[in-house]
């Protein structure tokens, strides 16, 4: 099917899993495209093409079935904190066939996000990477600095309460545990055909028996709750980069993957460190494209995570930025 590209600079990835999504909106091929997010599959591409990418929490927007053991959820990818309110109004109706649906909001995200914000928010910062030995690129850490001025001027509290953190070993293999039966279900006709990485996943997953599984999903459970405890405790809102590195060149996931398949997954490691945290918690999390690399010109996105089914208090703040700090009139030299 080809290689997507960035529109803003075609040597380098438009972010992934939804990259075709990134790209068509970015280049102006559609205004709105339909995103999922298992580990960031909404709010990278989102942060490679300048775009907002919401990521609800886990169960306001139903599948036909619960993804990836709750880490995978439905999204869009816009242009507008607007244009994200109004399809989270369509994709967060209660759906009466999924046991796991809230009841539809009562008021409506586009009604929400136009109501005042409140001041004194608790504004927490997360600029180190979750995984030990990743180097976050000068211009993400820009990014977030652009954001807490901007909120710290309209009335919020910047706050330096740490996030309680697992140790990197114990939530990468938390998280690859369920990751690894991302593909289960779905039937090859031809599995010659599959890419060696999404083969190697396959043959990692059915190498755990049911028991190892079972006790990978509630470590996942465990840690969800002992972050989530942590985060409204110290804090309204959480700002950290939504990736750790620059959008990268094309195929740069690709290095050394013939020795080691995996090695793939290690390599994406810089675009997913901050984001598939929120993934494993189900928290809403939106990535803001509030700054651009002068270096570059490639677009920087910051990611803004609040607690459970506070999407409301997500989109008002992620307004009061947009409005400081307006992204609308960018467009990418391929266009």
């Amino acid at each position: 099917m080809g290689i997507s590209r960035n529109p803003w600079d075609p040597d380098r990835t438009p972010g992934g899993s939804s990259s075709g999504a990134g790209a068509a909106v970015a280049a102006g091929m559609a205004p709105i495209a339909h995103a999922e997010d298992g580990g960031g599959s909404i709010r990278i591409p989102a942060s490679c093409n300048g775009l907002v990418g919401l990521k609800p929490t886990r169960g306001l927007v139903t599948n036909a079935v619960v993804e990836v053991e709750g880490l995978g959820t439905g999204g869009v990818l816009t242009h507008s904190v607007a244009d994200t309110a109004v399809a989270l109004d369509v994709l967060a109706r209660h759906d009466p066939g999924a046991w796991w649906s809230p009841a539809t909001p009562r008021t409506s995200f586009a009604a929400a996000m136009k109501t005042d914000v409140p001041t004194g928010l608790r504004i927490g910062v997360l600029t180190d990477s979750p995984i030990d030995g990743i180097r976050v690129h000068p211009a993400c850490v820009a990014a977030v600095d652009v954001a807490l001025r901007t909120l710290e001027s309209a009335g919020q509290h910047i706050v330096d309460t740490p996030l309680p953190l697992p140790p990197t070993d114990e939530l990468v293999t938390a998280f690859t545990t369920l990751w690894n039966v991302g593909g289960a279900g779905i039937a090859l006709a031809e599995p010659d055909r599959v890419e060696p990485h999404n083969r190697a996943l396959r043959e990692a997953a059915r190498a755990i028996d049911s028991w190892t599984y079972t006790e990978g999903v509630r470590k996942t459970q465990q840690l969800s709750r002992r972050i989530v405890e942590g985060f409204l405790a110290g804090f309204d809102l959480l700002v950290t980069p939504t990736i750790a590195c620059l959008p990268p060149l094309v195929g740069a996931w690709r290095t050394g993957t013939e020795d080691d398949p995996l090695r793939a997954l290690l390599n994406s490691y810089p675009m997913g460190v901050f984001t598939s945290v929120f993934n494993v918690t189900g928290q809403p999390a939106i990535s803001l494209p509030v700054h651009h690399d002068e270096a570059t010109g490639l677009p920087v996105g910051i990611q803004i995570v609040a607690a459970p089914w506070r999407e409301d208090l997500l989109l008002q703040v992620s307004r009061t930025l947009e409005l400081a700090l307006p992204w609308a009139g960018r467009r990418p030299t391929v266009s």
